[in-house]
């Protein structure tokens, strides 16, 4: 059974904008990331899509909610909220017809972007030149050190991984194609789980921002595809 797993890196943040620490502080998108979704988008528009998975970042959601806009189901995004909560029961579908029309999102905080401790909000380049470029760079690109009160990329994958396997993985084997749209750090994470990358690897890997990256899954076997 041959089914699509869609990864999408969220379109530029104002703070990515600024060049700013964001982790998990919640930042909207900048035009240009507004325009990177869409773009995005367009690549994705007639590959299938039966539910989607996001982080619980505002950033994401735009980038996904944009993305979907010109798909060729014309369904529309359908956020999924706690089972039980006011929210979910006061948004109950009664048209079959409508909920046909719907593709199911899913927040999950395990996709959240890595946090980054007491560096989310400081300038990037300012940081570096305060604590020097090597410091920086092993906080931001080493795989097991974790910048101050934060989280290594370990440490994100520690979350992220099982969170795939239990929830996205059977989904997968029911036939079910998935679109994530989440961030740098815990797409990495995942993409290092799919493609058997060491930590060496891992660290060198780039996700552009609003770029998606797309893998059949057939019978177990993951196949990254153009």
């Amino acid at each position: 059974m041959k089914t699509k797993l869609i990864l999408m890196r969220h379109g530029q943040s104002v703070w990515n904008q600024k060049n700013l620490f964001t982790g998990w502080v919640d930042i909207p998108l900048s035009n240009r990331g507004i325009e990177e979704a869409f773009e995005g988008g367009k690549k994705i528009a007639h590959l299938p899509i039966d539910l989607a998975f996001t982080s619980t970042l505002i950033r994401s959601h735009m980038t996904l909610c944009l993305s979907l806009l010109h798909h060729s189901s014309n369904k529309t995004p359908l956020f999924i909220h706690e089972k039980g909560s006011k929210q979910d029961e006061w948004s109950q579908i009664y048209s079959e017809k409508t909920r046909k029309e719907m593709i199911p999102v899913y927040l999950a905080w395990e996709l959240n972007e890595r946090m980054y401790g007491e560096l989310q909000g400081l300038n990037k380049r300012e940081t570096a030149d305060k604590y020097g470029e090597k410091k920086v760079h092993e906080w931001r690109r080493s795989f097991a050190i974790a910048p101050p009160g934060g989280e290594s990329l370990k440490m994100t994958a520690e979350r992220t991984i099982p969170y795939f396997q239990e929830n996205i993985i059977p989904l997968l084997d029911q036939g079910k194609s998935i679109f994530i749209c989440a961030h740098g750090n815990s797409l990495r994470s995942i993409i290092m789980y799919l493609d058997q990358l060491n930590n060496d690897e891992v660290v060198n890997l780039e996700l552009a921002t609003g770029e998606p990256i797309v893998y059949g899954w057939n019978q177990g076997t993951w196949t990254k595809q153009g």
